[in-house]
């Protein structure tokens, strides 16, 4: 293991049952939320390190991108931490801090070495990056449409699974005949690294509603394996094969969607037939989790380019870009 990935303490502070009642994440639920449980966290972390705010060489926070009240919360009360304590405040890019989930103690990435081609897959994200080194980042293909884990939960929805859907669907698809059903697998234009989902969504849609005009039950684990596997087919193939153009040793998977069976079992067969490494965190460090975000930062000062006055910014772009930089990027996303 090497320097920047020893891990003291990891404490997650999660929103999922308050947001179940929802549906969904209600931003002004969240932030509140947030500023709820930033401290105490930072004392339960401070406390299973065995360590105290004197013992900090540094304080990390995500900039973006994300929710913005949440990132708001975060960066102002990361700062007034830095000015007491009178050290180094490094801004994050999430994105950016998923990559460094591959470097931390963990079975599933064991061995991870750059240069590679990662695929960060969550609810906000589908990208596929080239990692030459750190700070050296190229966005390869991103998602046109829904990212994979909005159609997790959009289909989750659909069948009734409630939220978090994209855990949900992935028990129920255990239980299913991932080929019960033909949907479409969105390759678009020969040689594209991009991704669309939404055409996926609508064909599982389409195909609830024709099955409940004939009068037929609904196989509902069937219908979320055959819809799981068409979407993992993609994600794994354009990784992989984007990893064998780029002449890598392997890929790393890492988001929230990073956690689901059949995208690790798709990876990991589709790497192997390639000759590659598949390097994919464990679970817990696949959801969003504060140990990658230290590990960027960590990295970034130790090449002396951490960014030490992070600007919040709800659709910081990751391509070119080191931890913390300031952008315009593409549509608001949701975090992970």
């Amino acid at each position: 293991m090497g320097r920047g990935s020893r891990l003291l303490a990891n404490v997650i502070a999660s929103q999922a049952a308050l947001h179940r009642r929802f549906g969904g994440v209600v931003p002004e639920v969240a932030s509140r939320r947030h500023l709820e449980t930033v401290l105490p966290v930072v004392d339960q972390a401070l406390s299973e390190a065995g360590t105290s705010l004197a013992g900090l060489d540094a304080v990390a926070v995500t900039a973006g991108p994300g929710l913005v009240g949440s990132l708001l919360v975060g960066v102002t009360v990361a700062r007034v931490l830095a000015l007491a304590l009178e050290l180094p405040l490094v801004g994050v890019n999430h994105l950016e801090a998923h990559l460094y989930a591959h470097l931390l103690p963990s079975e599933g990435a064991q061995g991870f070495a750059l240069p590679a081609v990662c695929l960060v897959v969550s609810g906000g994200h589908s990208d596929l990056i080239y990692w030459r080194d750190h700070g050296d980042l190229e966005v390869l293909g991103r998602t046109r449409d829904d990212a994979a884990g909005e159609a997790f939960d959009k289909v989750a929805r659909l069948l009734g699974l409630g939220y978090p859907g994209g855990p949900a669907l992935d028990r129920l698809a255990r239980r299913g005949n991932a080929h019960a059903v033909s949907f479409p697998r969105a390759y678009l234009e020969e040689g594209s690294h991009d991704f669309s989902f939404s055409g996926l969504k609508t064909a599982v849609a389409s195909y609830l509603r024709r099955v409940e005009r004939e009068g037929r039950a609904v196989e509902h684990a069937d219908v979320a394996a055959s819809f799981e596997q068409a979407c993992v087919e993609v994600l794994a193939e354009k990784l992989t094969r984007a990893a064998a153009q780029r002449g890598v040793r392997g890929v790393g998977v890492c988001g929230g969607v990073a956690a689901n069976t059949a995208l690790r079992r798709e990876v990991r067969a589709r790497a192997v037939a390639r000759g590659l490494a598949a390097w994919i965190p464990d679970p817990g460090f696949c959801t969003d989790n504060a140990a990658m975000v230290a590990a960027a930062a960590w990295h970034a000062l130790a090449r002396g380019t951490a960014r030490l006055d992070p600007i919040v910014d709800p659709n910081l772009p990751v391509d070119g870009v080191d931890s913390g930089a300031g952008g315009t990027g593409d549509k608001p996303r949701n975090p992970s």
